[in-house]
């Protein structure tokens, strides 16, 4: 089992960049391939990024392949979405969760944040 947390949202300009951080609990957190998803009011949660638990094969939306990286640091529990070139489009609240394989289906993510706003203004 593991816990997550997200951290570092917030308020940008559009052409901005902003970091968010995952902090994951728990000895397992290794053993899971991490995602990033967003969501905003009256759509369904999408897909954004997500990355093997120790290869570094990552996988991206189409939205934001180019824009956004996703990293992990296995040694500290952490994942990172780094997002640059933001777009009001981006304005979503965003979560990491946890899945035992890389994908891009939420089904496949047993473990959730509690999500963190990120909104880009024009």
């Amino acid at each position: 089992q593991v816990q997550l947390v997200e951290s570092g949202g917030g308020s940008v300009q559009a052409g901005g960049s902003l970091r968010l951080s995952c902090s994951g609990s728990g000895p397992t957190f290794s053993t899971f391939a991490m995602g990033w998803f967003r969501q905003t009011p009256g759509k369904e949660r999408e897909f954004v990024a997500t990355i093997a638990q120790w290869s570094g094969r990552t996988s991206y939306a189409r939205s934001v392949e180019g824009r956004f990286t996703i990293s992990r640091d296995n040694a500290n529990r952490m994942a990172y979405l780094e997002m640059n070139s933001l777009k009001p489009e981006d304005t979503a609240l965003y979560y990491c969760a946890a899945s035992p394989v890389i994908s891009a289906d939420r089904g496949s993510y047993d473990y959730w944040g509690q999500g963190i706003q990120v909104t880009v203004s024009s």
